[in-house]
């Protein structure tokens, strides 16, 4: 059996199957909706039901607020159809027209960035290329059918490589065989590109960007993006890591600082050991922003990525201070599982 679904405001519609999620549908139909990790986490991909039913199994997201019910809100990553459906939900126009590919790479270079994160430059065949926005991320296929999610560190312009950066994760089984097993030469399966989670250019607004640990890769790809467009605008880069060891690109960032007009970057500390200068800025991240703007966030766009409580967190502080969801790009990095046996 398969069900309808038709969008608002695009006048699309495609077929669901049994069992397939609103979002994989529309995906697998060509229409890019908004979306980021995919459980139900982040929220990235909410829409509003106007007609039609829906269920989330066990798996209500957690994404999803008591708001968000009460005005018919649905996260299309874990709603599965059990009607004829009419979504409102802006689509994605800008990735439509990407395609979505299956691609071997081969591990060009490995290095270690700080002792907890390693950085990926992945090798596609020598006639392909991957297309792809800045801020976007691939899936790594592995052998046993799972896929693990890592966003893409480069901009498109500079695509002879796939960089990642990838954390350790304790008890996390692929982040332990990429740092410890994973050798240059190896081969490994990608897919993509994904996400919604890229420089809108048509807004044309000061810009205000977020990372959380390795959430500071997609941000970095887009950054270069500017850069190799040469947009003139102002540019704010906040990273919030637990310690200074943390920071593993901050000469890079610093660099930025130092050279580019109207681009500003502040490292915040969260659990800062002895050794640091008392110049760092320490606490949470969105906390030092609040401080630092304290007009509020109407005339900015602002993106976050990072662990899914921070994405949150900053959306939840700053939209009582003018920060509209139109205004607010964000990608919830939602860490690997450890394997249980």
């Amino acid at each position: 059996m398969s069900y309808t679904v038709d969008i608002k405001p695009s006048g699309h519609s495609f077929q669901v199957k049994e069992g397939e999620t609103v979002l994989d549908a529309a995906l697998r139909n060509g229409y890019a909706f908004p979306y980021g990790c995919r459980n139900g986490a982040c929220g990235a991909c909410k829409g509003k039901l106007l007609s039609g039913d829906i269920n989330y199994g066990t798996n209500q997201p957690t994404a999803l607020k008591e708001d968000d019910i009460n005005n018919d809100l649905i996260v299309c990553c874990q709603a599965r159809v059990r009607s004829d459906l009419t979504i409102e939900i802006e689509e994605v126009s800008a990735a439509a027209d990407i395609e979505i590919r299956i691609m071997p790479t081969k591990v060009h270079k490995k290095e270690f960035l700080a002792d907890d994160v390693v950085r990926l430059f992945l090798k596609l065949p020598d006639s392909e290329r991957l297309q792809f926005l800045a801020g976007q991320y691939v899936d790594i296929l592995l052998k046993d059918g799972r896929k693990r999610s890592f966003s893409i560190a480069n901009a498109p312009h500079d695509d002879a490589y796939i960089e990642l950066h990838i954390r350790h994760v304790d008890g996390g089984d692929f982040t332990g065989y990429v740092c410890d097993e994973l050798q240059e030469k190896d081969i490994l399966r990608i897919e993509g590109p994904h996400g919604s989670f890229f420089l809108r250019e048509e807004n044309h607004r000061p810009m205000i960007f977020i990372a959380g640990g390795t959430g500071f890769a997609p941000i970095k790809g887009i950054i270069e993006h500017i850069l190799a467009e040469n947009m003139d605008l102002p540019m704010h880069l906040y990273w919030g890591v637990r310690d200074h060891k943390d920071l593993y690109l901050a000469d890079l960032a610093q660099k930025w600082a130092k050279h580019i007009p109207n681009f500003h970057f502040t490292p915040v500390l969260s659990e800062p050991s002895n050794e640091q200068t008392e110049e760092m800025r320490t606490g949470y991240v969105h906390e030092a922003i609040l401080k630092d703007f304290p007009d509020g966030f109407s005339t900015f766009d602002v993106y976050a990525s990072g662990p899914p409580v921070m994405v949150n967190a900053i959306f939840d502080a700053f939209k009582p201070n003018g920060l509209t969801e139109e205004n607010y790009f964000s990608d919830a990095f939602e860490y690997q599982t450890p394997k249980t046996k």
